[in-house]
């Protein structure tokens, strides 16, 4: 099977030829892989064979001193720190007393630019469109996260406006973009912490479930993959998601989740794409007890197809090379 065929194989609950995977790393842990193998970025990537690519449309924003970048809505985030990709949201643009914040507008030539870009470069994996920070995290980028927890519980007609503006920005990248070859959308937006919701799942389904669907749906009416990120132990809402389109649940973390228990429940409705522990296993197990837990996450989470292998997030700078080397042995098929 080709990398694509076994892909969607796996997402359509039929057991492919042999797992897909993608691997993921963040900036600073691609450059120490890149010197561990000898090898420079693009070489890696061909080496690696992922299934899964992404395009990103999180576009616009800019590093305008060292250690801080500001995004397209205009949040400065601090990557002083040992993060060195996403950051530390440091300003707060909205609240429910103060009217004088701009939305932007997306600039979607640039966005399908992107999309014929990478469409030129996948080669034979799968394509996702990817919406980071899509609708929760952007709303609490905007405000700050412990005002917008409050502003839910006290202030429903501002986040009621602020969610209706984030929606119809992201509704405009979509349809833009969703008639091009991609193959779907991949959504960022966490909802959980390692014990559970970040907030009930009442107020969930009260301020955002609605938005989601409306995003999935418009994918979903071409046919497309969906997928979403999020964090944390997000159970409570696997039954919400499903109803409206969730086809893949991306991280599925086994330092939270029971992996026999979530794919007795969920697995005939919906498929998994993580599940390899960047905060548990990769960074402290010996590579023998490393291989095991890659070996047993594979035939459970993969029974019957539904398994889109890999690390549970982008690997971080504290994964020894032995241990991405492992990971990659246990998870690479050489094609032909």
């Amino acid at each position: 099977m080709s990398r694509r065929e076994r892909t969607f194989a796996a997402v359509e609950h039929k057991q492919p030829d042999l797992t897909p995977y993608t691997i993921e790393f963040t900036s600073t842990q691609l450059e120490q892989t890149c010197a561990g193998y000898g090898m420079d970025q693009a070489e890696l990537q061909d080496y690696l064979g992922n299934h899964c690519k992404k395009v990103g449309f999180n576009i616009g924003g800019k590093s305008e001193k060292e250690g801080f970048f500001t995004d397209e809505y205009g949040v400065v985030w601090d990557r002083s720190g040992s993060d060195k990709d996403i950051g530390v949201p440091v300003t707060e643009l909205v609240s429910p007393h103060d009217d004088s914040y701009t939305y932007p507008a997306p600039d979607l030539e640039e966005m399908v630019r992107s999309v014929d870009r990478a469409l030129a470069t996948r080669g034979d994996a799968v394509l996702f469109g990817k919406i980071g920070t899509t609708y929760f995290e952007r709303a609490w980028s905007l405000t700050g996260f412990q005002n917008m927890l409050m502003y839910l519980a006290m202030e429903e007609d501002f986040v009621r406006e602020l969610l209706d503006n984030l929606l119809a920005y992201n509704l405009k990248i979509i349809d833009a973009v969703i008639d091009t070859d991609i193959d779907g959308f991949y959504f960022g937006d966490d909802y959980g912490q390692q014990s559970g919701l970040l907030m009930s799942p009442p107020m969930w389904r009260r301020f955002f479930k609605d938005g989601l669907a409306a995003m999935f749906a418009r994918v979903k009416s071409r046919g497309k993959i969906v997928a979403l990120h999020s964090c944390g132990n997000i159970t409570d809402l696997l039954p919400d998601l499903i109803d409206i389109g969730l086809d893949i649940y991306q991280t599925v973390q086994p330092e939270i989740y029971d992996l026999s228990a979530l794919k007795s429940e969920f697995g005939d409705r919906l498929s998994f794409w993580g599940g390899i522990s960047t905060q548990r296993d990769l960074p402290f197990d010996t590579p023998d007890v490393l291989r095991r837990k890659i070996v047993d996450t594979k035939a459970v989470l993969g029974a019957s197809g539904g398994y889109i292998a890999g690390p549970t997030h982008r690997l971080p700078s504290d994964v020894p090379f032995e241990n991405i080397r492992t990971l990659v042995e246990a998870l690479r098929i050489e094609e032909g």
